[in-house]
């Protein structure tokens, strides 16, 4: 991209309610119908996003994942294309009038033209459904010292499978969102618990740690994700290796195990920093109390004062309790996802018994 488009992106969302209205009178003025209810900000929050370049691409693939859905419920057709960038470039020099200039008003159109050419080809890949599902957070728990466990009630019944990811925005943050993995095995309420840790300078993690409160709306993108699904056929044990908030989706499994027994043993090594750090202890004790087949080990990476076989990050303490007959489910931040299948070859672990989160930054 020739210029950095965040400022006139950001300068369109500051007042986005009313850029998201002039953005629907000018697609309606030429295709009625279109876009109805309160999609319209949806759709224009997260297309001109996409368009301005100004998200990471685990961002991007996360707003693909929404708005590829959209256009297959919609009904998009190429030529929509047109109409939907002549009212996003309108409603981006409407909310810029004094710094609006030819060479930006291309930039834009470069930018959108790319973006609809990412959702027309992630469109051909995602399957039929709704492309968000609005919640109500319904309860919040400060857990720990930067996180915060959100539970959440959708509208309508969230079909997602324990291991799965999905997109998540918050309406204080339009057209933002990021993954995060459902900590629950789907429940008779719905209700679905969101683990958020708040990272430097995450728009969307800070907002649902600090700000939101129970009351509030959330949109929840299409669940996607197989990396992380458990084999049905109940073949090998489980070693699950959690660090942080990567904990989420692996409970999630083992509470899929807990509602259908199938024989396997489980063992649930679960990091922190320290033992203050690791946020669900309450919960996985509970687990641990009420199936004998689920063994919960903690490891911690800062406590000096952690006994022997708790010391160490989540991965190095799992590797003591590996054994031949286990599959390995491993989730965590960034850097140790990136390390750990190189690790667990080298304490041999067949690499088809290796299960690391999806990439969505593809």
């Amino acid at each position: 991209m020739s210029a950095d488009l965040g400022p006139s992106w950001a300068a369109t969302v500051a007042a986005v309610d009313r850029a998201a209205a002039n953005f629907l009178d000018t697609v309606s003025d030429r295709l009625p119908g279109l876009l109805g209810g309160r999609e319209h900000t949806v759709v224009f929050a997260a297309l001109g996003r996409l368009a301005g370049g100004v998200d990471d691409a685990s961002g991007r693939a996360a707003a693909l994942a929404v708005l590829a859905r959209a256009h297959r419920r919609v009904g998009l057709l190429p030529q929509h294309a047109d109409v939907l960038g002549d009212a996003l470039l309108a409603t981006v020099a409407r909310e810029n009038r004094a710094h609006w200039a030819s060479a930006l008003a291309a930039d834009w159109e470069r930018g959108f033209r790319r973006a609809v050419t990412a959702v027309r080809r992630a469109a051909a890949r995602v399957g039929d459904g709704p492309a968000w599902w609005p919640a109500e957070v319904v309860a919040r728990d400060p857990a720990a010292d930067g996180v915060a466990v959100l539970t959440v009630r959708p509208r309508r019944p969230l079909p997602y499978r324990p291991g799965q990811a999905v997109p998540v925005c918050t309406p204080r943050r339009p057209g933002v969102w990021r993954w995060y993995s459902p900590a629950n095995a789907p429940r008779p309420d719905g209700t679905v618990e969101l683990h958020v840790r708040a990272v430097a300078a995450g728009a969307v993690s800070g907002t649902l740690v600090g700000e939101v409160r129970p009351g509030e709306s959330l949109l929840l993108g299409p669940p996607c994700g197989i990396s992380l699904l458990l084999d049905p056929s109940p073949w090998h044990d489980l070693l699950l290796v959690a660090g942080g908030t990567g904990l989420a989706p692996l409970r999630a499994l083992v509470e899929q195990l807990a509602a259908a027994p199938d024989g396997r043993r489980v063992t649930l090594v679960a990091g922190a920093r320290t033992p203050a750090a690791l946020y669900d202890r309450a919960t996985l004790r509970e687990l641990e109390a009420a199936h004998e087949w689920l063994t919960v080990v903690p490891a911690y990476s800062h406590d000096p004062a952690a006994g022997a076989a708790e010391q160490g990050d989540a991965l190095t303490v799992a590797l003591r309790h590996h054994t031949a007959d286990q599959e390995v489910h491993l989730c965590g931040p960034p850097p140790m996802v990136a390390g750990a299948r190189l690790r667990l070859l080298a304490a041999g672990v067949p690499a088809d018994r290796i299960h690391l989160p999806d990439n969505f930054d593809r």
